[in-house]
C-alpha cells in the first residue's frame, strides 16, 4: 500500500510538474504567435485585433513583407548582409581565441591565469550600459564602426561566458593523451588543433549556438557604434521603419520581425539538443 501511495505521489507530481511547464511554454509562445498573425494583417487590425485570426477583411497577403523590404532608401538586403557578416565573424572569433585561452588557463593554472580567469568570469556581470559611451567614443578612434570591425568589440563581451564554458570543458579532458600527443612530437598548437579542439566539439555547438542568437538579435551595439545611414543590421533596419510624424507601419514591423526570428528559430531547433550536452560537458568539477 506505501508503495502504490508512492508511486501515485510521483505521478501526481510529474502531473502537476507537466500542466505547469506547458502553461509557461504557452505564455513563452505567445509573443512569437503574435508577431506571425498580425505579419499577415493590414496596419489597422494589428493595433485593433492583435491576437485575432487574419480574416478576409483583415488580411494584408505578402503586402506587409513587400512593404517592409522596399519601405526607404536602404535596402533590407544590405541590412542582411551585414548582419550575416557580423554574426559570422563574431562567433568566428568567439569560438577560436576563447577555446585558446580556455586551454591555457586550464593547463598553466598559474596566478596570472587564474587572475585572467576570473576577470572574465567577472565581466559576464557588468551590465553593458555602464560601458556603452566610452566603448563608442573609443570604437571611434580605434576604426572599430565597421561590420568588418566590430566583431572585435563582440569578442570582448561574448568571451566571459564562452570562457567559462570552455574551461569547465577542459577540465574534463585526461592530461595523459595531451602527454601521449607531445611523446609524438607535436607541437602546443598542433596538439590543440589536432587533439583538443576536436574533443571540445560539443561546447563550441553549445557556445556557438548561444553567440549566434545574441549577435544576430542585437540592437544597442551596432547601434551604438555603427554608421547607420551606412550600415545597418536587421535590428537597426526594423526600428527605421517609420513614416512621417514617426508614425509606425506595425504591420510591417511584424513581417521583418517574422523574417529575422525565422532563421534563428530554425537554427536552435535543430541545435538545441547540441546546448544541453554541451553544458553537461562543462559542468565537471574544478
Amino acid at each position: 500500500m506505501k508503495k502504490q501511495a508512492t508511486i501515485t505521489r510521483e505521478k501526481l507530481g510529474k502531473l502537476i510538474l507537466t500542466v505547469v511547464m506547458s502553461i509557461i511554454s504557452i505564455v513563452y509562445v505567445l509573443p512569437v504567435l503574435a508577431v506571425v498573425l498580425n505579419s499577415f494583417k493590414l496596419n489597422t487590425f494589428v493595433k485593433t485585433d492583435t491576437f485575432a485570426l487574419p480574416t478576409a477583411e483583415s488580411f494584408a497577403h505578402f503586402d506587409n513583407f513587400i512593404k517592409g523590404m522596399t519601405f526607404g532608401n536602404y535596402p533590407f538586403v544590405n541590412s542582411v548582409l551585414y548582419s550575416v557578416v557580423i554574426t559570422l565573424l563574431s562567433t568566428g572569433l568567439i569560438l577560436l581565441f576563447t577555446s585558446m585561452a580556455a586551454w591555457y588557463i586550464d593547463r598553466r593554472n598559474s596566478f596570472l591565469c587564474k587572475v585572467v580567469y576570473y576577470l572574465c568570469v567577472f565581466s559576464m556581470v557588468v551590465p553593458f550600459q555602464m560601458v556603452m559611451y566610452p566603448l563608442s567614443k573609443t570604437a571611434d578612434q580605434l576604426g572599430l564602426n565597421t561590420p568588418w570591425t566590430i566583431p572585435v568589440i563582440y569578442l570582448g563581451f561574448g568571451a566571459g561566458l564562452a570562457i567559462f564554458m570552455f574551461v569547465g570543458f577542459v577540465k574534463s579532458i585526461p592530461l595523459e593523451i595531451e602527454e601521449a600527443a607531445s611523446i609524438d612530437g607535436c607541437g602546443p598548437v598542433r596538439t590543440f588543433f589536432s587533439v583538443v579542439l576536436p574533443m571540445m566539439t560539443p561546447t563550441l555547438i553549445s557556445v556557438g549556438i548561444l553567440e549566434i542568437m545574441w549577435v544576430w538579435n542585437d540592437y544597442l551595439l551596432p547601434y551604438l557604434v555603427l554608421d547607420i545611414n551606412e550600415y545597418r543590421t536587421i535590428p537597426i533596419h526594423i526600428q527605421y521603419l517609420k513614416g512621417s510624424y514617426g508614425t509606425v507601419d506595425l504591420g510591417a514591423t511584424m513581417a521583418l520581425i517574422l523574417l529575422s526570428i525565422i532563421p534563428v528559430i530554425i537554427f536552435y531547433l535543430c541545435c538545441q539538443k547540441h546546448i544541453v550536452k554541451g553544458v553537461a560537458a562543462g559542468a565537471v568539477k574544478g
